[in-house]
């Protein structure tokens, strides 16, 4: 029994769930002194002591004893400490072992195209950066972005989307040494899509901007490297040549109208167009107000903008649904594995992290459509 292992998923899946030491020792059947032990790894506990646990946890068994790797090359930034910050890596780092896994075994690896792009930190050189990017990529100056994931994960970003309820936390990403370059990022139900695929360009800002700013044991924001990466993402997603065309071509419509159409074709945020627009001072800081308050005219709903991009509230008006953020090569790979014989049915399911009766459901869903 691997006892270290043991103590730091027990003490993981506790703080996960948001459970005192007593609180599970209670759920468990067993005194608040075993479970202190345990997670301190004083004392090796029995079996059933532990399948206990894993009962009261309701996590499989085995994955109390799963080895935690120890991510370094890590951007994991938050104005606010974050008790469930180890859970997250841990689980992006299994995540991430698995991945690699699968490429190995089905020689399909994806090659990081955008390992060579360099830039200076200005904003005229971040802009250029994020347009060279997309060159790189095969987007041109016009082109909306539709699948954001796809795009990553063809071009070797691995991207793995998880749910937290962490106030303000938005994503990470991970470099190359740990077995990257990849990114994470919160798809909580109250954070809308747009500002997932945001969080998504904003992370490869990072990879590509900020490269030697990756440590792990680094938790405190950068506002000067926040900014930079809000630029880049902005840029990326949202390139000048494309947004004037699209604003130009909208010129006969309201104000409200032109700016939700622009937002749906680049599948960006209401904000992100405000911004741009304020960026190319076609309007001021005013804009903010007017704008909302003929929203609420038009609507009769007030927007929240204040609260964006800090909180996890705030509504997007004529958003984006899920499945517009939406990765899918991990899974691409687990059912390449299994039909070449690669793996078990059982081995997909742990990979997928679904119950074996789900795996075989789902297996059959592939094999009705070829």
């Amino acid at each position: 029994m691997a006892l270290q292992d043991l103590a730091q998923n027990v003490r993981r899946y506790r703080m996960a769930k948001k459970l005192s030491q007593p609180d599970l020792a209670k759920a468990a059947g067993i005194s608040p002194a075993a479970i202190k032990n345990l997670e301190r790894a004083v004392s090796e506990p029995r079996v059933r002591t532990v399948e206990a646990i894993a009962d009261a946890l309701d996590v499989p068994l085995r994955n109390l004893f799963h080895p935690v790797r120890k991510l370094q090359s890590v951007r994991f930034r938050s104005k606010q400490r974050m008790q469930n910050r180890e859970n997250i890596l841990a689980d992006a780092a299994r995540w991430l072992d698995e991945f690699n896994f699968l490429e190995d075994l089905l020689d399909e690896k994806a090659p990081y195209l955008l390992r060579s792009i360099r830039c200076s930190n200005t904003p005229d050189g971040i802009v250029k950066t994020a347009l060279k990017c997309r060159e790189k990529l095969g987007l041109s100056l016009f082109e909306p972005i539709y699948d954001i994931c796809g795009l990553f994960e063809h071009f070797g970003v691995k991207v793995y989307s998880i749910v937290s309820a962490s106030e303000g936390f938005f994503g990470l990403s991970i470099g190359e040494e740990d077995g990257g370059p990849a990114i994470v990022i919160n798809v909580n139900d109250r954070i809308p899509v747009e500002r997932r695929i945001f969080s998504a360009a904003h992370e490869l800002g990072h990879l590509v901007l900020h490269k030697s700013a990756f440590d792990v044991n680094e938790t405190k924001e950068d506002k000067q490297e926040e900014k930079d990466a809000d630029l880049f993402a902005g840029h990326f997603l949202m390139p000048d040549g494309g947004f004037i065309k699209e604003w130009n071509e909208a010129s006969g419509l309201p104000l409200i109208d032109r700016v939700f159409k622009v937002k749906r074709i680049f599948r960006v945020s209401y904000k992100a167009v405000l911004h741009r627009l304020i960026e190319h001072k076609a309007v001021d800081g005013t804009i903010w107000m007017n704008f909302t308050a003929a929203y609420e005219k038009r609507f009769h709903q007030k927007l929240e903008f204040k609260k964006e991009p800090m909180g996890i509230v705030s509504r997007e008006p004529f958003g984006l649904e899920a499945y517009d953020f939406y990765e899918d090569r991990f899974s691409k790979l687990t059912r390449r594995a299994i039909d070449e014989g690669e793996i078990s049915l059982g081995r997909g399911a742990e990979l997928l992290r679904i119950p074996l009766l789900d795996m075989r459901e789902l297996v059959r869903s592939w094999e009705a459509v070829r």
